[in-house]
């Protein structure tokens, strides 16, 4: 049976919803009760200090994981209500690594990126999508290339071709600009920006507090896997709460051109 194309979400409304989740890896508890709200034509950072629980509720937005308590939806029904065919079609998700066992060429990396499409109208399209985020990625140029040959910011921009290639309305990308250099990371959260004013819904685990300020519309602070504060950047990267959620002294101070908070550690 082909599988229903779901519908693009109207700008502002709710797209992902994250209410009391708790997580734990065996007696770790992650999260403790985390309430998260995503909305399409947004770009969402999730930051705080290692260990804050930003990538397992990055994983159980994306219902990759299921939280031992709270409820998690994801398009109007709950993430569990989905099959796995569905959830693609509806969330992308970019790892923090992306390791491949067979030697796949960079073109066919993106394209296991339209794999959800298959026996759906916009199947045709795979070509042309694939073309358009080679380019977009700036990885056209070894697109015969082996996945395993890449550098690692080389693999970070083609993992993030695929998921740009699979075309959902709600991007989740874990760490997307780690690996790259501040040319690509620019690069990067640019592309996320334009998928976002397109009308996606887009999340994204960032350590750099200055990246997450430029280019986030909303910050959602992470700390002891609870979500201490959301909101603008100006709202939300305030010093006090950001030196008591990272245990160290910082100053914020504003762009002298943006007005956008700078942080950087007291010394």
């Amino acid at each position: 049976m082909r599988p229903r194309v779901p519908a693009r979400p109207a700008h502002g409304t709710v797209y992902a919803e994250a209410a009391g989740v708790c997580f734990a890896y065996g007696r770790e508890q992650v999260l403790r009760g985390a309430d998260l709200v995503v909305s399409a034509g947004e770009v969402l950072a999730l930051v705080g200090p290692n260990g804050s629980g930003k990538s397992t509720l990055l994983s159980v937005l994306a219902g990759d994981v299921r939280p031992r308590a709270g409820a998690v939806h994801l398009d109007g029904r709950p993430v569990a209500a989905w099959t796995a065919r569905e959830l693609a079609l509806r969330r992308a998700v970019l790892p923090q690594r992306l390791d491949l066992a067979f030697p796949f060429t960079v073109e066919e990396v993106v394209g296991m990126g339209r794999a959800p499409w298959a026996r759906t109208p916009r199947e045709e399209l795979d070509a042309e999508v694939v073309e358009a985020e080679l380019e977009r990625t700036d990885v056209a140029r070894f697109r015969t290339r082996a996945f395993q040959e890449l550098s690692g910011g080389e693999r970070a921009r083609v993992g993030l071709a695929r998921v740009l290639a699979q075309r959902t309305p709600m991007l989740l990308l874990d760490e997307p600009t780690a690996a790259l250099d501040i040319r690509h990371q620019e690069a990067v959260l640019g592309l996320a920006g334009e998928r976002a004013r397109a009308g996606d819904a887009v999340v994204v685990v960032l350590h750099d507090l200055a990246l997450a300020a430029a280019h986030a519309d909303r910050v959602a602070v992470l700390s002891e896997g609870v979500v201490r504060a959301c909101g603008t950047p100006a709202q939300v990267l305030g010093e006090e709460l950001l030196s008591s959620v990272y245990g160290h002294a910082v100053e914020v101070l504003p762009h002298p051109r943006t007005g956008v908070p700078l942080v950087v550690a007291r010394r």
